[in-house]
């Protein structure tokens, strides 16, 4: 699905993506990935909610952002309760949403000039 026409300026911006890919500023990224408006980080090692653990969150937690969202693939799928509660001890709260939400919303807070970190799970096929 295509989300923008143009790149917001200076910043990580999400054009499109599908189940398995996201493209941003002009590149496609099939891997799971972190990404804030000036930074990404790519090949997150985490291919399902499953195999997320406390320590794949730390380098979301080093971008310091305002809002952490979380985007779980096709479907909204919270995490476990130990990995939430690792949120709350950071003091971040998380917002939980399906990849097509997290694209919208990464792009909306972007665009407000919000620091926001965006964690994409792409499962491999």
């Amino acid at each position: 699905m295509s989300l923008a026409e143009s790149l917001i300026s200076n910043s990580y911006s999400i054009q499109a993506y599908e189940r398995d890919q996201i493209t941003i500023n002009d590149k496609v990224y099939t891997d799971s990935l972190v990404l804030s408006p000036d930074k990404l980080i790519e090949q997150w090692p985490v291919n399902s909610l499953s195999q997320l653990e406390t320590e794949h969150l730390q380098c979301i937690f080093d971008m310091k952002p305002d809002v952490i969202l979380l985007g779980t693939g096709e479907k909204q799928i919270f995490p476990d309760m130990h990995i939430l509660g690792h949120f709350a001890q950071r003091g971040f709260g998380v917002e939980v949403m399906n990849t097509g939400a997290l694209c919208r919303t990464y792009n909306i807070l972007v665009a407000e000039g919000r620091h926001v970190a965006a964690a994409f799970i792409l499962e491999i096929n």
